[in-house]
């Protein structure tokens, strides 16, 4: 059946995903334009969050909004980021960011029942982590080196949130059980990497 044959592609999409994601998350101070880019791409929070965004924005809002779902995320983000380089901080980032990718999954497993306001909301909290946390490892140095860094992590986002609306253009015939299950697949990452952490 050709939803199946879809089905299995996106699980191994997401397999996939995982592999890539093996490593820390926040490997150590970067100091580039190339270290914020692949910076989004090393960890597996970063990239299932950052690609539900994606599936979420194509399921829950219509057409000619999707844009607003990772407009929100990189605005939020970037907010975040600076407030970290100008020394916020706040316990448990790491665990709220493994938090916020089961919650970006509960987002793709109900995107048709959670109004799109509230969708966005939650949308822009779950940013806000993953900003402090890229923030954090922002280089040394002043601004000019951050500037850097958050052009890379800034684009590596919008290519994963693009990614996530990419994909779900693909497997919008799917049913809404299908859905739940890719939802409840991103959300089963998150649970793994918030019991790592704990």
């Amino acid at each position: 059946m050709k939803h199946s044959r879809i089905l299995s592609r996106a699980a191994a999409a997401l397999a996939l995903a995982g592999a890539a994601g093996t490593a820390a998350a926040h490997p150590g101070h970067a100091a580039s334009l190339a270290d914020g880019l692949t910076h989004p791409l090393l960890g597996l929070d970063h990239l299932l969050a950052m690609v539900a965004v994606g599936l979420w924005s194509a399921r829950a809002l219509p057409a000619q909004q999707r844009w607003q779902g990772p407009a929100v995320f990189v605005a939020a983000l970037l907010a975040a980021a600076l407030a970290a380089l100008g020394g916020v901080s706040l316990p448990g980032v790491e665990l709220s960011i493994a938090a916020s990718v089961v919650l970006c999954g509960a987002l793709v497993a109900g995107a048709r029942e959670i109004p799109a306001r509230a969708g966005l909301a939650l949308v822009g909290a779950t940013a806000l982590f993953h900003g402090l946390a890229h923030g954090a490892e922002a280089p040394m140095g002043g601004f000019g080196g951050f500037a850097a860094f958050a052009l890379g992590f800034t684009a590596s986002t919008a290519a994963l949130h693009l990614a996530g609306l990419w994909l779900a253009a693909r497997l919008q015939r799917l049913p809404a059980l299908a859905w739940s299950f890719i939802g409840a697949a991103v959300g089963t990452g998150g649970l793994a990497l918030l019991a790592a952490r704990l």
